[in-house]
């Protein structure tokens, strides 16, 4: 190895700045909320489907839609935001909840007079996928590793 073949001081790779560690924490959410929702949808369907038949299975799958969009779009918005400022991070994460909102409420006037799915089964499909997404993130955010400090700002 020649002294032209050395590495050079501060050369290597970059360390991981702290909004690469949100970045992560985001991305590992997204993946459980999928799997969690994915796992409620097939538990959803089959309890449903043997609960209120057809209609079982319907409200089962408008439930996991409607948790789908309520917990992934908001991992979603703040993994696409991570590097932002704090304020434009908190503007998207609050315009979207006030979206999903207007989806709610223009979903649940829809589907109102509607009875081709059942209402209880489509309840705590929707209460479980919220409550156990809102459990998953929390689990994300408590086991990530992030720096509390910046290591480049000096």
């Amino acid at each position: 190895m020649s002294s032209t073949d050395a590495p050079t001081p501060g050369t290597g790779p970059e360390p991981r700045k702290p909004a690469g560690a949100g970045r992560d924490v985001f991305r590992t959410a997204l993946r459980d909320v999928a799997i969690l929702l994915a796992g409620l949808a097939v538990l959803g369907v089959g309890i449903g489907a043997l609960v209120a038949g057809v209609a079982g299975v319907w409200g089962a799958l408008l439930g996991v839609a409607l948790a789908a969009i309520f917990s992934l779009t908001t991992v979603w918005t703040m993994y696409r935001t991570a590097e932002s400022s704090p304020t434009t991070m908190a503007a998207a994460v609050m315009g979207g909840w006030l979206a999903k909102m207007v989806v709610l409420v223009v979903a649940l006037a829809v589907l109102r007079g509607m009875d081709f799915y059942d209402v209880p089964v489509f309840a705590t499909v929707l209460l479980v996928g919220a409550v156990g997404s809102a459990l998953v993130d929390y689990r994300a955010v408590t086991r990530a590793r992030i720096p509390y400090v910046d290591p480049d700002a000096s």
